[in-house]
């Protein structure tokens, strides 16, 4: 996937507008999250250190430290609007062990595409809901792979490209209307080419129903969804647009309300040990016969 297509400013823009309210906007990225927390009830790791890449406001905080309760725990988001709000929100999930109180995650406002974190320092990279506002996704795999430990784990879920398929059919006027998703079996592909072994995919439908296009709309913009792609309407969309699209909607009312489907892409894989140093030389290993 080529760079350039995704506005990340308004990325930013967005979120941090929405960060105060997000609390009450964000159940579809809740109920992806204890999807994904169900995954790992399969996954045996015992992590020192947790990377949630795409934080948000700490939604994913509370599960994985009552399944982790000895890991550190890092968030990073791209908006530091995000990070402030999730330090005002309830802390009933503070931990407390022999009486006393395990620090609370660190947030570091930072790229996905460039983690401040060294090499092999973390277990678990764990994203929710986050590479699809990215350009392209293999920067962000890559820097994965380099922070996580040998045998550390990836997780992660994103949309597919029939995400908001509605959505985009209604329109049809040449500007773009959603992000572009990527396709399950490329996301597979990149973890391969970045340096993972096994990785597993699956996809999910989920499909949300709306009484009219504005709730739909709604509900979009106050969980900070709205396309930011560069090729998007950067001027208002005139009445007649409007009014094209929503009869073109209208055309899919079943059972007297608007569909809006999700593509769930869900993905881990782990990091093996290199087969070759960084200038392109062979590891070859020798398990010497033990004494005795």
């Amino acid at each position: 996937m080529s760079a350039g297509f995704v506005d990340r400013q308004q990325v930013g823009r967005r979120f941090s507008r929405v960060a105060g309210a997000y609390a009450e906007a964000d159940f579809f990225v809740r109920e992806v999250d204890g999807r994904m927390q169900e995954r790992l009830d399969y996954v045996s790791l015992k992590p020192k250190r947790i990377l949630d890449l795409g934080c948000s406001r700490g939604g994913s905080f509370s599960a994985l430290m009552t399944r982790y309760p000895d890991a550190e725990l890092i968030g990073l988001d791209l908006s530091p609007a995000m990070l402030r709000a999730g330090r005002l929100q309830p802390s009933g999930w503070r931990r407390w062990l022999g009486g006393g109180k395990k620090s609370d995650p660190w947030r570091l406002a930072a790229d996905a595409a460039q983690l401040p974190l060294a090499a092999r320092s973390t277990a678990l990279v764990w994203s929710n809901l986050l590479l699809h506002w990215l350009d392209d996704p293999i920067p962000a795999l890559a820097e994965a792979h380099r922070v996580l430990e040998v045998g550390g784990l990836l997780m992660f879920s994103t949309l597919g490209p029939d995400t908001l398929k509605e959505l985009r059919s209604a329109f049809g006027d040449g500007y773009a209307h959603t992000q572009r998703f990527a396709d399950m079996h490329d996301l597979g592909d990149m973890l391969v080419g970045c340096g993972f072994a096994d990785p597993v995919m699956d996809m999910e439908v989920i499909t949300l129903t709306y009484d009219d296009l504005d709730a739909m709309l709604t509900e979009l913009r106050a969980a900070g969804s709205m396309c930011a792609m560069k090729d998007r309407r950067h001027g208002l969309t005139g009445r007649q647009a409007w009014a094209t699209a929503r009869a073109a909607y209208e055309r899919l009312r079943q059972d007297g309300k608007l569909p809006a489907t999700f593509e769930i892409v869900y993905g881990h894989a782990w990091k093996a040990a290199p087969k070759q140093t960084p200038d392109g030389r062979a590891i070859v290993r020798f398990d010497l016969p033990r004494k005795g």
